[in-house]
C-alpha cells in the first residue's frame, strides 16, 4: 500500500520528534521534557506516526509520549500511564495512553501519570 502525503508529513514529523524526543530524554527529567506539535495533521495519517514509531524501535515511553502530542494536536487530550510489576512478579516497568491496554498482556500498577 502506498502512503499518501498527509501519512507521509506525519512519518516525517514523528521521526523528528523521536529523535528529539531522545535526546532531551538523555538530557533533562521527564517532567522537562516536551514534544513539539505537529505543523499538519490529519487524524487519517495516524498510521504514519505509529509506523514510523515501530521502524524506529521507539520504547514504549517515546512511543506514549510521542502519540500523547499527536492526539493532542487532534483536540484529544490523552494520559500517558507509567506502571510497574512487583519484584515478586518480575519487576517490569510500561508506559502506555490511557484507554489503550497496557498491550503486555500483565497487570501493571500505575506509578505516574502525564497529563497533556
Amino acid at each position: 500500500m502506498r502512503a499518501d502525503v498527509p501519512t507521509l508529513r506525519a512519518a516525517l514529523w514523528a521521526n523528528f520528534a523521536l529523535q528529539r524526543l531522545r535526546r532531551d530524554l538523555r538530557r533533562s527529567h521527564l517532567a522537562e521534557v516536551q514534544v513539539r506539535p505537529p505543523r499538519f495533521v490529519s487524524p487519517e495519517a495516524t498510521r504514519g506516526v505509529t509506523g514510523l514509531l515501530r521502524r524506529r524501535k521507539a520504547t514504549c515511553l517515546e512511543r506514549s509520549l510521542v502519540l500523547q502530542r499527536w492526539y493532542a494536536a487532534q483536540g484529544i487530550p490523552r494520559t500517558v500511564i507509567i506502571g510497574v510489576r512487583a519484584p515478586s512478579e518480575g519487576f517490569a516497568a510500561h508506559a502506555w495512553l490511557e484507554g489503550d491496554p497496557a498491550e503486555t498482556g500483565q497487570p501493571f500498577s500505575e506509578l505516574h501519570r502525564l497529563a497533556p
